[in-house]
């Protein structure tokens, strides 16, 4: 083996031999280098862009709901609800109680989801960057206080700077019969908006409400639609969710983030998936290319080969001279690849330097995500298309060798 890297190293690097050959590996060395550093960039920048939205959803999104198998509510108050209420590994244990109903606001109506939280919902969240106006009030001074969506807002053209006008929500009665009036048939409190929030899709729509508020409107004492739980070490959620899982029995169904939003991060993944097989393809091109340089780099080097055979050098020397060459082209323009691609990356994250174009996004500036799984991807991959090149391509230096020898 260290005969065979050594006759390679010279065939690469050796002053003597720069010519067309020498120019052609370099050229198949840069596509590697550029299809390597092209694939950790555009794979950072997608991890930054599943980052950027994930952490708009997670702020509303807990790490752990708690929702009925069947059914949309159920009772909280069993004692095994408490004891997760109680656990000390809990952070934030939040009861849910929602429902659709009619928004009215001057002549605007509006479709939308009624969301009551219970005290603990705001605890540890971060929403100033997710206001579009006023503030996150749920209570002040024992009056109630609504926090809605954009969609909300801009459809009904709710001003929260108007003290004098308030949301009505109407919600049907349960078990109410048709009535010559039909206002007798719904629940109709009103409700004072404090700020706009604007975040995912599905939060446009929303109506949050404190939790009492929501039993009365929907004359629901103390039945709940999910409980959410946020814990201390965000590292101990899988572990958690299948002791509570286990706990609570088939009769609930305990959901992580990925879980409550499946189509989300199924998504997500799937185009990041797609554009790396696109690239691949392009770097198994590039790759590729060695098999046209090592083939040349043969034909230039036949009496080499007789020689060398000449003196006892088996096939299996020959063509580990020729395989180790095609590795050599293919490692360091992948090193190399890697090394400025994260370079690149790490510039990225901290200057931003390269923008979006548009003001109107959330971040001005190409979001970047460092993982250390995506550079053992590229390079695992680069290694097995590399193998497969370079075993091709020193096949042919041990073809006619009896012949080179004898011309010799």
């Amino acid at each position: 083996m260290k005969v065979s890297y050594y006759i390679a190293s010279r065939y690469l690097f050796s002053k003597k031999s720069v010519n067309a050959i020498n120019f052609i590996s370099g050229i198949s060395m840069l596509g590697v280098f550029v299809g390597s550093a092209a694939l950790i960039i555009i794979l950072s920048v997608f991890n930054g862009f599943e980052t950027l939205v994930l952490s708009m959803y997670n702020t509303f999104t807990p790490e752990l709901r708690i929702e009925p198998a069947k059914g949309k509510t159920f009772d909280p108050s069993p004692a095994y609800f408490n004891s997760i209420k109680k656990d000390s590994r809990v952070a934030n244990y939040t009861e849910i109680l929602q429902e659709k109903a009619l928004l009215r606001y001057d002549s605007g109506q509006f479709i939308g989801l009624v969301k009551g939280v219970s005290a603990d919902y705001i605890k540890g969240k971060s929403l100033d960057s997710m206001m579009l106006d006023g503030n996150f009030v749920l209570q002040d001074k024992k009056e109630n206080y609504a926090v809605i969506g954009a969609a909300v807002q801009s459809y009904l053209s709710v001003n929260i700077k108007d003290d004098f006008r308030d949301i009505e929500i109407y919600s049907p009665k349960k078990g109410a019969q048709n009535s010559i009036n039909p206002a007798e048939e719904f629940n109709i409190k009103a409700i004072h908006p404090a700020g706009v929030i604007q975040s995912q899709q599905d939060m446009n729509d929303i109506v949050i409400v404190p939790i009492g508020f929501a039993r009365e409107l929907l004359n629901e004492e103390k039945m709940v639609s999910f409980i959410e739980l946020n814990l201390k070490s965000p590292d101990a959620v899988d572990e958690y969710q299948k002791e509570i899982s286990k706990k609570l029995g088939s009769n609930f169904i305990v959901k992580n983030r990925s879980q409550q939003n499946q189509l989300l991060y199924k998504i997500l993944q799937s185009e990041k998936w797609a554009i790396f097989l696109i690239l691949t393809f392009v770097l198994i091109i590039a790759i590729f290319n060695i098999i046209g340089s090592l083939t040349m780099l043969v034909i230039d080097k036949q009496k080499d080969i007789a020689v060398l055979s000449s003196l006892g050098a088996d096939k299996q020397l020959i063509r580990g001279i020729f395989f180790t060459e095609g590795m050599m082209i293919s490692m360091i323009g992948c090193l190399i690849g890697l090394l400025v691609g994260y370079t690149f990356c790490l510039l990225q994250q901290h200057y931003g330097f390269i923008e979006m174009g548009s003001t109107n996004l959330i971040t001005t500036s190409y979001p970047i995500t460092l993982k250390w799984m995506d550079f053992i991807l590229v390079f695992g991959t680069v290694i097995l298309v590399s193998l497969m090149a370079s075993s091709i391509s020193s096949r042919l230096s041990v073809k006619h060798i009896e012949n080179l020898r004898d011309d010799l």
